[in-house]
C-alpha cells in the first residue's frame, strides 16, 4: 500500500482506491479523481499514482494522500472519477473508493463496482443507493444502461434464453480457477494410481474398493441403499428433496389395487389413506418418450409413498412406464431384486429431472437469465441491484464452463447419464413451459403447491423446515433494505428500471428481434405495482441464487458417488414382470469402473463448497449506515438459523447438513 503526497495547498484527503478482484480488473492507465462538495467547490483534478510500484492491480488496494486546492472545502458531495488509455494494459474495474477529509475526519465511502472506460467520467456519490428518479445523474445511469445492454444480450441456446455472449466481466478469479482445476486433477490422480479401473463390477462389495478416504469417502448410503426406508428418505432429504407432492387422488393409468396396497397401508383402503393425507406421489408422467441421445431410452414411472405410524415415509408401489397394460406395478412384496431394480429405475429416472430440470434448469440457467436481465435493466446504483449482485458472483462463468464442457457433444453428461445432453435439454424444455416464479421459483408457494407446507401434514421433511428458516431469514432482510427506498407504491410504479426489469422477465418483448427471459409467474405479467410484489420477486431470486442451488447441489456425492444408490445410468432394461432377480442381475445394469470413477470425482468436486457462506459477502455491495444494519441483523439471523438446524440434527435420525448456512455459499459458483 503506497502512499504520495501532493505538494499543493488546500484541505488534505486520504483516498483509497480497490481493484476490483477479477481477470483482468487490473490497469496501468492514469486515474483521475475530482472532489466536490455540497455547496459546488470543486478541487483540483487530483491524479492517482505512486512512484516506483505498480498502481491499480487486480485485488489490490492503493492509498493516496491528495491536497485538495480548496482551502475552504465543505462537506464531500459526489465525485468525479475517470481514466486515460495509457500502457499496454489499461482496461479497470474499480471496486470501491474511500475518501477521507484529514482536517473533520469525515469519512465517506463511493462503491463503484463497474468497468471505468477510457475518457468516460463517472459521477459517483457516497454509497451510491439511489431509485432513478431520484437521481439527478439519471442521463448519465441511461447512458450506461445503454452499453450494458449491448453486452448483456439474451439468445434462446436452450428452453430457458441464455446470455448470447459470454461478457469478460464475469470470468472467474484467477485463484479460483486454479482451485477448481486443481482438485479434479489431484482427485482424479489419486483415485486411479492404486488400481486397475477397467472392466465391470464383480460384486457389490467391489465398487468399494474405488473410494480412497479421505479424499473420496465411502459414502454413508453404500450401508442401508437398499432399503425402502432409504428410498423414502432421499425424496425428503436427497438431492432432489422438491418432487414429493400429497397424493389426493390416485391417476387412472397408476393401476394400484386395494388388494395388493392394503397390507401395506395399515389395513387402510387407497380412499382411507387419501383421506387421512398418508399418501404422497411422485408422477414422471412427462418423460413419456422422452428423447435421448444415441437412441437411448428412459422409464416414466410413478412412485406411491406411504406415511407410517412411525412418521416414516415408505414406497408402497412403482410403476415404471404410464402404460398399464405392458408395466406392472410393482410392490415391496414382490421379489427382493425385482423389488429393489424397480427403486433403482424409479431413481433413474429421478436423477434425470434432478440434474436437468432441479439442478442446472431451475437454479443455474435460471438463475443466469436473472442476472443477464438484471444488468440490462438495473443500474448498478439501483438498490436492487446492489441487494442482488453478491448472489450473481461466478454463476454465468460456471455455466459457460459446464455447459461448454460437461453438456458438450460427447461430454460427461452424454458419457455417463442415460439421457444424454439430448434428454437434458428436453427435460428442461418440458418442465420450462410450466415453471412459474410465484409456485415453483417459490418456496412457500412450491410446498402450498405440492400439499406439503404443513409439517403435521409430513413430518420430517427436513428440506422444508431447514429451508423455511433460511427464506425467512433472506425475506426479511430483502423487506429493510427495498423498504427504505420504496416508502410507497407509487415509488414502484414510477421507477422505471424497475418496470423495465419486470418486463424483460416477464417477456414483454418491444420488437421481433428482442429476447426476453419470459418467465411465468412474474407479478402482473411483468409489471410490478406494490412494494411487497418486488420484495417477494427479490427474495425469490435470493434464495434461487443461494438456498435452492445448495439444496440439489451439494448433497451429489452422498447420492450418486455409489451408483447403486441413485442411478444416473443403467445399462439393460428395466423390469417388465415379477421374475425373480439375483444380485448378478443387479451388477449388470451398473455403469463400469471408468464410468464409476467420472462420477465419483466429479460429483465430489460439485459437492465442494469453493465461495463464501451466506452473508459473508465476497465483494461488499452496500455501505450505507441503514443497509449495513440490515446486513448485520441479517447475519445474526442466519448464525440463529445455524443453531436451530445444529439443535435439530442432534436428535435426526440422519443429520441433514445440506441447508446450513455455513454450507450454503452465497451464489451459484460451482
Amino acid at each position: 500500500m503506497g502512499v504520495v503526497i501532493s505538494k499543493t495547498f488546500g484541505v488534505p484527503f486520504t483516498i483509497t482506491v480497490k481493484t476490483g478482484d477479477r481477470k483482468g480488473a487490473g490497469t496501468d492507465a492514469n486515474v483521475v479523481i475530482a472532489l466536490c462538495d455540497e455547496e459546488g467547490r470543486r478541487s483540483n483534478d487530483l491524479y492517482l499514482d505512486s512512484l516506483f510500484r505498480d498502481d491499480f492491480e487486480s485485488g489490490g488496494r492503493d492509498r493516496f494522500l491528495k491536497i485538495s486546492g480548496v482551502v475552504d472545502f465543505g462537506t464531500l458531495s459526489h465525485i468525479e472519477l475517470w481514466r486515460d488509455s495509457k500502457g499496454l494494459f489499461d482496461d479497470w474495474f474499480c471496486d470501491v473508493i474511500e475518501v477521507i477529509n484529514m482536517k473533520t475526519k469525515e469519512r465517506h465511502v463511493f462503491p463503484v463496482h463497474r468497468w471505468i472506460p477510457a475518457n468516460r467520467k463517472f459521477k459517483l456519490r457516497p454509497f451510491d443507493m439511489i431509485l432513478p428518479q431520484r437521481d439527478e445523474m439519471l442521463h448519465l445511469r441511461e447512458e450506461e444502461l445503454k452499453s450494458k445492454k449491448e453486452l448483456y444480450k439474451l439468445t434462446h441456446n436452450m428452453a430457458i434464453p441464455q446470455v448470447k455472449s459470454f461478457p469478460k466481466d464475469e470470468s472467474f478469479s484467477n485463484d479460483y480457477l486454479w482451485d477448481l482445476g486443481k482438485n479434479m486433477v489431484t482427485l482424479t490422480l489419486k483415485a486411479k494410481m492404486t488400481q486397475v479401473l477397467t472392466g465391470k463390477w464383480k460384486s457389490l462389495e467391489d465398487i468399494t474398493k474405488i473410494y480412497k478416504p479421505p479424499l473420496l469417502p465411502i459414502p454413508e448410503k453404500y450401508y442401508n441403499w437398499k432399503t425402502d426406508k432409504n428410498f423414502g428418505y432421499q425424496r425428503l432429504a436427497g438431492c432432489n428433496p422438491g418432487m414429493i407432492r400429497l397424493c389426493t387422488e390416485i391417476p387412472q393409468r397408476f393401476a394400484v389395487t386395494d388388494k395388493a396396497l392394503q397390507p401395506l397401508l395399515g389395513n387402510m383402503t387407497i380412499e382411507e389413506a387419501l383421506v387421512y393425507k398418508r399418501l404422497f406421489i411422485i408422477d414422471y408422467e412427462f418423460l413419456k418418450d422422452l428423447s435421448c441421445s444415441y437412441g437411448r431410452t428412459i422409464c416414466a414411472p410413478t412412485a406411491l409413498f406411504y406415511l407410517n405410524d412411525a412418521n416414516c415415509l415408505m414406497p408402497v408401489a412403482i410403476q415404471l412406464f404410464p402404460d398399464p397394460a405392458d408395466n406392472p406395478v410393482f410392490y415391496p412384496t414382490d421379489p427382493e431384486y425385482t423389488w429393489l431394480l424397480a427403486k433403482m429405475y424409479f431413481n433413474n429416472a429421478d436423477s434425470a429431472v434432478h440434474e436437468s430440470a432441479s439442478h442446472l434448469g431451475f437454479t443455474h440457467v435460471v438463475g443466469e437469465a436473472i442476472v443477464v436481465a438484471t444488468h440490462q435493466c438495473l443500474s448498478p446504483s439501483h438498490p436492487v441491484f446492489r441487494l442482488l449482485a453478491p448472489h450473481f458472483l461466478y454463476l454465468i462463468a460456471i455455466n459457460n464452463r459446464a455447459i461448454g464442457q460437461l453438456v458438450s457433444p460427447g461430454g460427461y453428461v452424454d458419457k455417463t447419464m442415460v439421457i444424454g445432453r439430448t434428454g437434458m435439454f428436453e427435460i428442461i424444455k418440458r418442465t420450462w413451459c410450466n415453471w412459474r416464479l410465484d409456485v415453483q421459483g417459490s418456496l412457500i408457494g412450491d410446498l402450498e403447491d405440492r400439499g406439503v407446507l404443513d409439517p403435521e401434514v409430513l413430518p420430517n421433511y427436513h428440506y422444508r423446515d431447514d429451508a423455511l428458516l433460511l427464506w425467512k431469514a433472506i425475506n426479511d432482510y430483502c423487506r429493510v433494505i427495498i423498504s427504505q427506498y420504496y416508502d410507497s407504491a407509487e415509488q414502484v410504479v414510477a421507477d422505471p428500471e424497475l418496470q423495465e426489469w419486470g418486463r424483460v422477465l416477464g417477456g414483454k418483448a418491444t420488437h421481433p428481434d428482442e429476447v426476453t427471459v419470459n418467465m411465468k409467474g412474474v407479478p402482473n405479467g411483468g409489471k410490478f405495482l406494490k412494494v411487497e410484489e418486488v420484495v417477494d420477486t427479490v427474495t425469490n431470486f435470493m434464495y434461487i441464487c443461494s438456498v435452492a442451488h445448495a439444496s440439489v447441489n451439494f448433497g451429489q456425492y452422498d447420492e450418486y458417488a455409489y451408483p447403486p444408490n441413485y442411478p444416473a445410468w443403467l445399462h439393460g432394461k428395466p423390469p417388465t414382470d415379477k421374475t425373480p432377480l439375483t444380485e448378478k442381475d443387479i451388477i449388470a445394469q451398473l455403469p463400469g469402473k471408468e464410468e464409476t470413477l467420472d462420477a465419483i470425482v466429479l460429483t465430489k468436486i460439485l459437492s465442494s463448497k469453493g465461495t463464501n457462506s451466506l452473508g459473508d459477502f465476497e465483494v461488499q455491495y452496500i455501505y450505507d449506515p441503514d443497509g449495513l444494519q440490515a446486513l448485520a441483523k441479517f447475519r445474526k439471523d442466519l448464525e440463529e438459523v445455524g443453531r436451530i438446524i445444529d439443535k435439530r440434527n442432534e436428535t435426526r435420525e440422519v443429520k441433514y447438513t445440506y441447508l446450513h448456512p455455513k454450507d450454503i455459499p452465497n451464489s451459484i459458483s460451482i
